[in-house]
Parts: C-alpha cells; structure tokens; sequence
C-alpha cells in the first residue's frame, strides 16, 4: 500500500548517497517513464539526448504498482515524468506529492477510450447485474489505458512526448522532431500490416482472458470479449462465464487467446469447455524472457500472426 509519509522519509534519506552521473549522462535530460510502452517511447524519441528509467519492472503487473523508496528518488529528480492519469494510482499520488510541476500525462493524446461495461457479471450481454446501479458503488463507466495496442494512438503521444522534451530540452527540439518522425513511420507501417492483415478474416469476434484489446479491435474492425474485465485479476460470475461459452459458440469460435504472462487457467478452462485451442496475445504491458519478442514492435507483429492464425485471416 502506498504510504506518502514513510516514502518521503526514505526517499529523503536516500537522496544524498547517490553517486555522481555515468560520464556523459550528467547533461542528458532525466526521464521516468511510469510503464514500459511510455519508456519505449521516450527512448525512441529522445535517443542519446535522454536518460529513461521505467517505474514498471519487466514483467510487472502496472495496475498493482508499488514504488520503492529509490523509485521516489528518481521521481522527484527527474526533470520529466511521464505516465498516464488515472491508470496507476500510485504513480498519481506520487506525481501529486513530488513532481507535478513536471509531469507529463499522455492520456489527452492517447484519446482514450471510455467503456460502458464490463464482462463477466450475472445478467445483461455485458456482464452487469441489474439489481446493482451507480448509487451501489458499482462502477458502469471504465476507461481502457491500454492505447499503445492501436499504432496510430500510440503515435499521436510520441508525437505529444516529442513537444515536451523539446519544451524542457529546445537544444534537442531538432533531433526530438527527427526521431519522432522516424518512431511515427515504424508505426505508420505497423498499422498498414495490421490493416491489410486482418482485413477479410473469417471471423471477426475474438476472445480473449483478459479486456486489454479494446483499441486493437475499435482500430481493426474486430470485436474483442473477454474472459476477465480491465484488470486481469477480476474474476467472472459462473453465469458470466456462461455467456462467454455461449459466445465462442454462436459465433464460430476456434480459437481463444490467453495473455502472456499472466495466469491462463480461465482461457484453458473456456477452451476445454468449447473445444477450441489456445493462442498467445500480448497487451505488451512489459517485455520478458518469455515474450515473443525483443521491444513493441517485434510483439505487435507476433500478435498480428497469432490473430490472422487464429481468426482464419487469408
């Protein structure tokens, strides 16, 4: 749990035993990215004239971020801090106390998407138990962060990151411009794979564990449902997951896909339950060992292959 007063005391303490700068990184401008698709971006952006530092460990799960006391530091000697509000509670309460005089949130050029419902409760085609309302606590509106799964979303906040060093760094606003126009291409051609790719598929609905492909599938004309909701810890009702079997069901599914790195027992359970196989998506929250592939663009390609296989796509 976040506790702002014992953190303050620690990253105060630790602050003055820090080192001196790596030759040649005193002059670069110090960026702490708050998860692995932003510091991928930074890093692309800002090339040599940027140190970045991830708060999101590879393999870590950014919804259940909790800081150390030396990710404090960093955070309050970072001349930016880039994160997305509303995503990592932790992170916010954090900017809040030590650095919103230079924070940078990408989520006005992510153009996020707001979700009506969430799957996998006890009653209508989106899960939602009708005897529950917003006066219950129960939340009917969720906003979908994972943006950096549609390219061109994805872009746009490069484009957005590159004006904010340019702002901090103007020496640097040249070569900002150049990397974000050469970053922006590489995805400008990832999304004409994706287009052409996933264009006369034979099925457009897709299942997946975990409700993380939302701007995928708005992007690509696909329709995502999913086993979990946003978070991959929330767990379905029985009947909720009935509803999903009959989904696979009615709509010809034969395949099903489990996210990587997390806990695939729902997706197994739902593929023994309708007979169809199990497939890899990677909502690329993070790289691992076990990913399949080296930075963003290698594992969105990986995801375009998985989809076209598992969705019959010509």
């Amino acid at each position: 749990m976040y506790r702002p007063a014992l953190l303050v005391a620690a990253a105060l303490a630790l602050a003055g035993c820090g080192g001196p700068a790596t030759a040649g990184e005193s002059d670069r401008l110090s960026v702490v990215a708050a998860f692995y698709p932003l510091a991928y971006a930074v890093e692309q952006v800002g090339g040599d004239r940027v140190t970045v530092a991830s708060l999101t460990k590879p393999g870590g799960e950014p919804h259940d971020l909790e800081l150390l006391p030396r990710q404090v530091v960093q955070l309050r000697e970072a001349d930016v801090v880039v994160y997305l509000r509303d995503f990592q509670p932790v992170v916010d309460a954090a900017v809040t106390a030590h650095a919103s005089d230079r924070a940078f949130d990408v989520a006005p050029s992510a153009r996020l998407l707001e979700l009506a419902a969430e799957p996998g409760a006890p009653a209508d085609d989106q899960g939602h138990d009708p005897s529950h309302d917003e006066h219950d606590g129960h939340d009917h509106g969720s906003v979908d962060p994972h943006f950096w799964l549609d390219p061109t979303r994805y872009a746009d906040v490069a484009r957005a990151i590159a004006a904010e060093l340019s702002a901090k760094d103007p020496a640097g606003t040249t070569a900002y411009a150049a990397n974000a126009a050469r970053f922006t291409g590489e995805l400008a051609s990832l999304d004409a794979e994706f287009s052409a790719g996933l264009a006369q598929c034979g099925n457009r609905e897709f299942v997946t564990g975990h409700r993380a492909f939302g701007y995928l599938a708005d992007r690509y004309d696909l329709v995502e449902e999913s086993v979990s909701g946003l978070s991959p810890e929330q767990e379905p009702t029985a009947r909720g997951m009935a509803q999903v079997v009959d989904f696979v069901r009615q709509q010809g599914i034969t395949t099903v896909y489990a996210e990587a790195q997390a806990n695939p027992a729902l997706t197994e359970t739902l593929a023994r339950e309708t007979g169809t196989r199990v497939a890899v998506l990677d909502p690329i929250e993070g790289i691992t060992d076990a990913s399949a592939g080296r930075d963003y663009l290698e594992v969105m390609r990986a995801n375009l292959a998985a989809l076209r296989s598992g969705q019959d796509c010509p």
